[in-house]
This record gives structure tokens, C-alpha cells and sequence, in this order.
């Protein structure tokens, strides 16, 4: 998506993240520290808590002093039949995770892109200390909805077009299968439990799961020698179980923080136009994390 799309700079802008829950959420810390040090002391970035019933009404309303919304799960696949456009990226992986709203005569138009994508890619590409390029590796995904969507978008550009999909029911990824089809890849699909087996030789893993779900898989994990590099996308609790017995493990991690940051400073390119800060959005994301326990 180029600039063109992006909201104009003008006074009051206003954004949010909406879920469900979402009070919870790290953007509100990443957005406000851009506009800070972009200098858009009138923008304002605020949590709120939409119901996927609810999402409509919400989007409904919006007026021409919305920049944009940022969509945590599982809004990012109900929002699509609300939107005027959706940008191409997005609608391969089938999930919008961005909405710029742009002023028009009467009612806002409303495009959706997805940012998680290089997100994605540029967390990876600091574990694999290779700036994100692409290189042929062999490549594992723990979980089936739409952020794995995202990451085999993600693991194609990084040359990974054959990975190993780990769910817990292949019933129920007809989505996901749709989604690698429109995208060209070529992924095999396995039962979860036998991820333990395999993803210790992996050159790349990601695991989608939500927060704990990944537990007992650590527990098989710890110890057995692993080689490649983790992203957990999940980062509450923080360490998560996985990234603690890969790293015991002898393999490198990618905190899933590292995701969140850098599709957010996609997000702050696309609402206000201009490149997102990424040093000051990376100070406020450590001084945040910093100030909260971790847990194990």
C-alpha cells in the first residue's frame, strides 16, 4: 500500500484498537509513543472493547475524524464484508488486522490491509539476522486461524513455500487451506501432537497459538535439541512456556513483541502518512514490558 492511502495529517485525528477483550492490549503504548514523536499531539489512540456482533454499529459510526482502527482477533475476518476495499495482501491471507478510513463526501470509505504480514516478516528476519530476505528453510506452524494465514504469507517471502501446518483438527482449517491456495503455497498439514516430534528440526517455527495453549508441547520440548528459530506470537504471559524450553533447548527466540511493534509501526505509516518512529515505538514497548512482572 503506498502513501496515497493514508490519512490526511490533519487536526484531531482520532484511532483505536478494538476487541474483545482488549484492555489488555500493547497498541495504545505503541501508537501514542509515534504521534509523540511524530509531533501529532492531536491524535488520539484508545482500547476499545467491540463484540464481533457489535463491530458493525461501531464501524457504522465512524466519522471523517477516524484515521484508523487496529482489529485483534476475531474481528479481522468479520470486518471484511464491512469494508469498501480491501487491499490485495489482505485478501489473499483473508485477514484485515488495519482499517484506514478516509474522508469522502458522506460516509467515510473504509479500506482494509493487513500489516501483520510484516510484522511478521521483519521479527523473523531479526531472528534469522538476515533483514527478512528471502532464503529456502524449512519452516513449522503451530495453530490454523487467521495469523497462521498471515504467517504462511509471511514465510513465503522469506522463501518457505512448503511448510508444516500443526493444528489440533484438520476439519477444521478449510480456511486456512483456501487462504495457501490463493497464495501458492504448497503447505502438509499434521495433528499437533506429533509437532514435538518434528519442529526440533525446523529451520523456522511460529507458533499462532493463543497464551498457554502451547504449554504442553513446551513440556515435550524441553531439553530435546532444537536448531532453529522460534516466534511466539503469543506474549502473555511473558515468557511464554514455548519460548523458555526452546531456549533451554539451545534454539533462538523471537518474542511475539517484536510482531506487535513492527505492525504497528506498518500501521502508524498507513494512518498518518508518514514512517512510523520505530526507535521511540521500541523504547515505550521495553518501558511497558519493563514495568509489568514477568511470569512463567
Amino acid at each position: 500500500m503506498t502513501d496515497a492511502h493514508a490519512a490526511d495529517g490533519g487536526a484531531g485525528r482520532r484511532a483505536a484498537v478494538l476487541g474483545h477483550p482488549v484492555a489488555h492490549s500493547l497498541s495504545p503504548v505503541l501508537h501514542r509513543a509515534a504521534y509523540a514523536a511524530l509531533g501529532l499531539d492531536d491524535w488520539r489512540y484508545d482500547p476499545v472493547d467491540v463484540t464481533e456482533d457489535g463491530l458493525a454499529a461501531f464501524v457504522g459510526a465512524l466519522d471523517a475524524s477516524w484515521a484508523g482502527l487496529s482489529l485483534t482477533m476475531p474481528l479481522k475476518q468479520t470486518v471484511l464484508p464491512l469494508l469498501d476495499h480491501v487491499e490485495p495482501l489482505a485478501g489473499v491471507v483473508g485477514a484485515v488486522n488495519t482499517v484506514l478510513v478516509q474522508p469522502a463526501r458522506g460516509t467515510p470509505v473504509l479500506t482494509g490491509a493487513n500489516t501483520d504480514v510484516y510484522g511478521l516478516v521483519t521479527a523473523l528476519g531479526e531472528g534469522l539476522g538476515t533483514g527478512g530476505g528471502p532464503v529456502r528453510r524449512t519452516a513449522a506452524v503451530l495453530g490454523g486461524g487467521a495469523t497462521a494465514a498471515s504467517t504462511l504469507a509471511a514465510l513465503a517471502q522469506l522463501g518457505c513455500t512448503t511448510p508444516v501446518v500443526y493444528v489440533r483438527s484438520i476439519a477444521r482449517v478449510g480456511g486456512l487451506m483456501r487462504a495457501a491456495h490463493r497464495m501458492g503455497v504448497e503447505p502438509r498439514y499434521a495433528p499437533l501432537e506429533t509437532a514435538a516430534r518434528e519442529v526440533p528440526g525446523a529451520d523456522v517455527v511460529v507458533s499462532t497459538l493463543p497464551p498457554r495453549a502451547a504449554d504442553d508441547l513446551a513440556a515435550e520440548l524441553d531439553g530435546v535439541p532444537v536448531r532453529g528459530v522460534l516466534l511466539d506470537v503469543a506474549y502473555d504471559p511473558r515468557p511464554t512456556a514455548l519460548s523458555v524450553a526452546w531456549d533451554r533447548s539451545g534454539g533462538p527466540v523471537v518474542g511475539g513483541e517484536r510482531m506487535l511493534l513492527h505492525q504497528a509501526v506498518e500501521q502508524v505509516r498507513l494512518m498518518t502518512g508518514r514512517p512510523g518512529p520505530v526507535e521511540a515505538m521500541d523504547a515505550a514497548l521495553r518501558s511497558a514490558l519493563a514495568s509489568t512482572p514477568a511470569t512463567r
